[in-house]
């Protein structure tokens, strides 16, 4: 049976004193719209382990670097919240930008910043000293640099901010790779021969797995086999790879393998200007573009210090519910097809997926990459006889059939064989690798921005943050379930409040001016917190834009997830993650 957290105040602004605590080494942000605190690197493990364990602060949310290359630093900047709800605190470490750029690594502390650290030296070249697998994570073992410092230049470099002169107002455009002979957007480091390189990327890999494999118990030397499942594996949502020690049928070993699907979506985002942004969100998480929307806007909106629109805050909320629902309709039924009920599940979902897309293509003009959110509001009103279709998809349809699916499924003896009693993973375990959403809040932890530092008007809005208690593949089913009929509650109660008036604070605008700080907005997307940290050097670009993508942290204890499992049981527990590759990968 869920259990449920009832409605609660919006929280107050942290007042904690970080620098009292710590006098003479930690010290405030004082640049003009930034916040938080600077912790010399020398201190960091000892000031991060004080604001754990004394002040409270368990969830370690967000990690990721800066590169001020024209002050010749970088900055490690962290978010960190409490579990109980609350506003965060974020601190951050700043060291010259000399190679090795080095900071201590904090996985010792938060498990969970391990693939965040890997990413930040990846793609910044901060190396994170104690980091027991600092390798590569989205580019290839072979790639030459870090492609989000500032004074890397990709192949056939044009300009270093859009929009491009070739392109506007001239319109004279070309394509890069006209300039190269082999018709590629390609260029190989130095001396590097593509016919005889050997690839280190499988060496470092399999090595590593061995490394954190399970040791063998029975002395016997039982032959163990590595397996890889995906890229091309159907069951692994698009082009994820798992390489797997098993002995028998049982895991011993895991390590992801991910970036399949890399494009540097910041690198684009930091050439953009800001809304130019807005339509390469939706490409993240592509099914559900609408959350992806809200948390940039949130973002940008906070940099800009502006409003939003009451009737278009409710709208917002309405789409970013519908979006919810939908999603963990799809689920089930994926879940269902990982189970190996092929197809007949997940069309049941997604027929409802396509009637929510319905009023998606009626207020935005698109049914996938929505780009609908606008700074201040959204980019048009709901139309009378769509708000009449959203009404009975909420009052009658969305519904009608999900307790249909509940009767179909949650009592069925197979289903329940198959999901009951598979541990996905506890609230401990959870809360150290900065997992969040539904996974979350199926071991009992009952952790939801929406109530935890509400956002938009969801304090307007009376709804439970559900719960669940065993953490097993049943109880993240149900979790799923519960979360449905709570959408569908504050979406009744945002149709019957939603006033007249105008869908934006603004005046419409090809190019926004932000003015010069750091933001991060965060939402409570379908699969988890979906963030942005956003900065700005007052120019028509963001300096940084960085996503914190649910996907990509709640699949970091995948290996603690499946180890002493069955092979079986595999695509069940990846599936239960709920990632999206164009997320994940970004």
């Amino acid at each position: 049976m869920a259990t449920t957290l009832p409605h609660t105040e919006t929280t107050q602004p942290s007042t904690l004193d970080l620098g009292a605590r710590f006098p003479g080494v930690v010290s405030a942000d004082t640049r003009p719209s930034f916040k938080g605190w600077i912790v010399p690197k020398e201190n960091l493990i000892e000031v991060a382990t004080v604001i754990r364990d004394e002040f409270g602060y368990d969830l370690l949310s967000n990690v990721t670097g800066v590169d001020y290359f024209p002050e010749n630093k970088m900055e490690v900047v962290y978010h960190a919240y409490k579990t109980t709800g609350g506003p965060g605190l974020e601190f951050k470490v700043q060291v010259p930008r000399e190679d090795p750029v080095e900071v201590p690594s904090l996985i010792n502390l938060w498990p969970g910043v391990d693939f965040q650290e890997r990413e930040a030296w990846d793609l910044l070249g901060i190396k994170f000293t104690g980091h027991p697998d600092l390798r590569r994570i989205l580019m290839w073992e072979g790639y030459e640099g870090h492609p989000l410092r500032k004074d890397w230049k990709e192949p056939f470099h044009e300009e270093d901010f859009k929009p491009f002169k070739s392109r506007w107002p001239d319109g004279q455009f070309y394509y890069a790779e006209e300039k190269n002979p082999y018709q590629d957007n390609l260029k190989f480091p130095q001396d590097f021969d593509p016919e005889q390189w050997i690839p280190e990327g499988d060496a470092l890999l399999y090595g590593s797995l061995a490394r954190y494999t399970l040791p063998q118990e029975d002395g016997l030397g039982t032959d163990r086999i590595v397996l890889n499942m995906g890229p091309q594996h159907p069951s692994t949502h698009g082009v994820f790879r798992a390489a797997l020690t098993v002995e028998g049928e049982t895991i011993v070993g895991l390590k992801p393998v991910i970036g399949y699907l890399h494009r540097n979506h910041e690198k684009i985002g930091e050439r953009n200007t800001y809304i130019q942004n807005m339509p390469f969100t939706d490409r993240l998480d592509y099914f559900n573009s609408m959350a992806n929307n809200f948390g940039y806007a949130l973002a940008v909106e906070k940099l800009m210090n502006i409003p939003v629109a009451e009737r278009a805050d409710y709208i917002r909320v309405i789409m970013a519910e519908l979006t919810r629902v939908q999603n963990h309709l799809v689920f089930i039924g994926n879940l269902l097809n990982d189970l190996g009920a092929m197809y007949t599940p997940a069309l049941y979902a997604f027929e409802e997926r396509e009637l929510v897309l319905d009023i998606f293509e009626a207020v935005s003009g698109a049914r996938m990459m929505c780009n609908y959110f606008r700074f201040g509001g959204v980019v048009r009103d709901v139309p009378d006889d769509v708000m009449q279709k959203i009404k009975d998809l909420v009052y009658e349809r969305l519904p009608a059939k999900t307790e249909e699916m509940d009767r179909f499924l949650t009592e069925n003896e197979i289903l329940v064989s198959r999901l009951k009693g598979v541990h996905v993973i506890d609230s401990e375990t959870a809360v150290r690798y900065s997992m969040t959403g539904p996974v979350l809040r199926a071991t009992g932890v009952p952790y939801d921005i929406r109530r935890a530092d509400p956002y938009s008007i969801y304090d307007r809005f009376e709804f439970d943050v559900v719960t669940r208690t065993n953490g097993d593949l049943y109880d993240n089913y149900l979790i799923r379930l519960d979360e449905i009929w709570q959408s569908l509650r504050i979406l009744q109660q945002a149709i019957k409040q939603i006033p007249q008036g105008p869908i934006n604070s603004q005046k419409p605008q090809y190019q926004v001016r932000v003015p010069a700080g750091e933001a991060y907005g965060r939402v409570e997307s379908p699969k988890g917190e979906l963030g942005f940290y956003v900065i700005s050097n007052g120019k028509p670009n963001p300096w940084r834009y960085h996503v914190r993508a649910p996907s990509f942290v709640n699949i970091t204890p995948l290996e603690q997830i499946c180890l002493g499992k069955k092979i079986a049981d595999f695509v069940a527990l990846f599936g239960v993650i709920d990632v999206v590759m164009g997320e994940l990968d970004r």
